[in-house]
Parts: structure tokens; C-alpha cells; sequence
């Protein structure tokens, strides 16, 4: 009866939380339904920007702790939904709607996992719920923002070393997964190239075309492969996916732009890829962000082995999420399929959200008691 006061509860806030726009830094208003629900049920909650987070009744600092996470942001509904992205229905066992798959699902069965386990006594891990802001932009106001808050560190204890290690900490993070594990990542390295020539009448032979020089560049990203192969996550890829030159058609252009996507294995860090690149092409290069690092948690942690014994298999993912921003071993798994996510008409399985609760609160089990 539990499980299904649990699931019953998730599915309506999931209905009421698809009902409210909640783009990535538009989240207040999910924001403040969340902090609702949570304090119906008597949890003291916790609030930054739009991140709502809380800790289980009975915390003690003496013990190592569980971040369980997901986020309430949403991406921009693309031009082919043929449904009101804000309108949740449920047709034929699907409930339809904006963030339902992504993330929606996991972060209600998360929700309802906590909620379980609140109350308990004499776990031996603390559990720590976080409904993080504007994870779909991997903005520094979501997950980034919370860990590094004084009033999080303090009331957690979690550990603020110079070196950024989580020390006891652990996470689950509800990514949609089919309730798989994703136990590695790839990282995110996007870069802004600029390849230069010399401007010129289009007419005569003049000037130097930054376009040819750029196209000799953009052939060495796609052909290039990296030696080091990961057995979970394969190769890097890289693909460029935006390019912009030129002025007007008789104009010999002098600068050409174009921005390339690449997705880093465990075997790399950033450093050296970057230097590989910069030893093979003549453009000059400028790297957005170095946060969004690859990550692996061991196949003999206590979650993974566990997720084992309940007949999950586990696997490397090519996306990244907000496990890439924690500095400690994080698993990534939840209901839905990624394979819907940022979809048109994007949907989750009603009976997906009610076994996101009860394999979560398994998996819970048999750690924390």
C-alpha cells in the first residue's frame, strides 16, 4: 500500500510540475510547488536560487551520505509538438508532456524514495534530496551553486577541501535510463575556432580564403581518431556543428568561425586533447568550459553492486548530466528512456514512474540498512 501511496503522489506532482513552465533559469514557480510538497509531508527543506534541497530526519554528520538528485528544468519545447507541452495527459499508459521523460519522472520517484526513507532510524547512510535548477544549460547556478554553498557544506558537513573531493559522499542521479546504470560519461569539451586568412576582391586573385583554411581544419576533426578506446564509452567523438563566414558574395573572406562538439572518454582528461588539436590544425582554438569533465564510479561500489543484485545492467553513456559537476562517485539511473528526451510530444510510461520507486527504494536498502 505504501508503494503505491508513493507512486500515486509522484504521478500527481509530475502532472502538476509539467503544468508550469520551468525553462533552464525560469524555475522558480516548480521551485516553490516542490518546497510545497516536501513540507506538507513535515521535511524541513532548504532553499538556493531555485534548488530545494533537504536532508533525511535523523542525519548524522558521523555518517557518509547519499545525494540523491535530479532537476526541474526543462528545455524549450521543439516546433514539431503537435500537444500543449504544458498539458499533462495521460492516453494509452503514457502521460504526456514537457520534462515528463526528462527529468521529470526520476525526480518524482526520487522524491518519493526520500519520503520513505525520512523518517527511518538507524540508516547507515544519511540521505541528502536536491531538485536542482538549470541542469539542461549545465548553468553554475544548479547542482555547482549547491555544493559549494556554506550553508549546504555546513548543514551537511560536507567536506570543502581544496582538492574538491566528496570524501564519504556518493549520489544517485535521476537521469532517464530505463532504470539501467549508467556508470560512466562522457565529458563535454566544446570549442570556438577561428581559422584567418586575408580579405580580398572576389573578382582578382587577391586575399587568402579563411574559409579553404577552415575546411582543411574541419576535415581533420572528422577524420581524426583518438588511440585510447574506452570499453564503456568507445572513442572521442568529435563533430562540428556550427560554421560562419563572410560578408557579402564578392568579399574574399578573412575570418572563419565554427564551433565543434566533442565528446571526451575516461581515458582522456581535457588538457590532452586540447593539445592534440592544437598540434594538428592551424585555427586558433578557445575552449568554453572545462567543468564538464568525463566520469566512472567503479563497478565494485556498493550502488553498482547492488544494482547487480537486482538484475540492472549497467552500461557507458554519451550524454552528459550533472554527475559530470560532482566530486564524488555518482550513479546515474532512472525511469524513462533517454531516447525520448527533447523529443516532440515527449511522454513517460505512468508504470515507468511506479518502478523508478520501488527499484529505487531496493537499491536504497540494501545500503542503507
Amino acid at each position: 500500500m505504501e508503494i503505491d501511496n508513493l507512486y500515486t503522489d509522484a504521478l500527481q506532482l509530475l502532472q502538476q510540475l509539467i503544468s508550469i513552465q520551468s525553462f533552464s533559469k525560469e524555475e522558480n514557480q516548480t521551485a516553490d510547488v516542490i518546497e510545497k510538497i516536501l513540507q506538507s509531508k513535515n521535511i524541513t527543506t532548504n532553499r538556493l536560487l531555485n534548488n530545494v534541497w533537504c536532508t533525511n530526519k535523523f542525519f548524522d554528520a558521523s555518517k557518509p551520505s547519499i545525494l540523491l538528485n535530479s532537476h526541474h528544468d526543462t528545455v524549450k519545447p521543439n516546433k514539431q509538438y503537435t500537444r500543449d507541452p504544458f498539458q499533462p495527459s495521460i492516453e494509452d499508459g503514457k502521460l504526456y508532456g514537457l520534462g515528463s521523460n526528462d527529468a521529470g519522472g526520476c525526480l518524482v520517484s526520487l522524491i518519493a524514495t526520500f519520503i520513505h526513507f525520512y523518517q527511518q532510524k538507524n540508516l547507515q547512510c544519511n540521505l541528502v534530496l536536491a531538485a536542482t535548477a538549470e541542469e539542461e544549460i549545465s548553468g553554475k547556478n544548479g547542482i555547482e551553486a549547491l555544493l559549494n554553498d556554506e550553508s549546504f557544506i555546513m548543514t551537511t558537513s560536507f567536506p570543502n577541501s581544496p582538492l574538491g573531493d566528496g570524501g564519504n559522499w556518493c549520489a544517485i542521479v535521476g537521469e532517464p535510463t530505463l532504470m539501467n546504470m549508467a556508470v560512466a560519461e562522457k565529458g563535454l569539451l566544446v570549442l570556438d575556432c577561428t581559422a584567418y586568412g586575408k580579405a580580398g576582391h572576389a573578382a582578382r586573385d587577391e586575399g587568402d580564403n579563411a574559409i579553404y583554411k577552415a575546411i582543411k581544419d574541419i576535415e581533420w576533426f572528422r577524420n581524426y581518431k583518438f588511440d585510447k578506446v574506452s570499453d564503456l564509452l568507445g572513442p572521442n567523438k568529435m563533430s562540428v556543428t556550427i560554421i560562419n563566414a563572410g560578408s557579402q558574395h564578392n568579399v574574399v573572406p578573412s575570418e572563419c568561425k565554427f564551433t565543434v562538439d566533442i565528446r571526451v572518454n575516461e581515458l582522456y582528461d581535457f588538457d590532452e586533447v586540447i593539445s592534440i588539436i592544437k598540434q594538428n590544425i592551424q585555427s586558433e582554438i578557445a575552449a568554453r568550459s572545462l567543468r564538464l569533465r568525463s566520469t566512472n564510479i567503479a563497478l565494485n561500489h556498493p550502488l553498482v553492486k547492488t544494482g547487480l543484485e537486482l538484475n540492472r545492467t549497467y552500461y557507458g553513456s554519451p550524454t552528459t548530466s550533472d554527475k559530470a559537476l560532482m566530486p564524488f562517485p555518482a550513479l546515474k539511473i532512472g525511469p524513462g528512456d533517454s531516447a525520448r528526451s527533447h523529443s516532440a510530444d515527449e511522454f513517460i510510461f505512468v508504470n515507468e514512474i511506479k518502478e523508478g520507486v520501488e527499484l529505487y527504494i531496493k537499491l536504497l536498502e540494501k545500503v542503507l540498512k
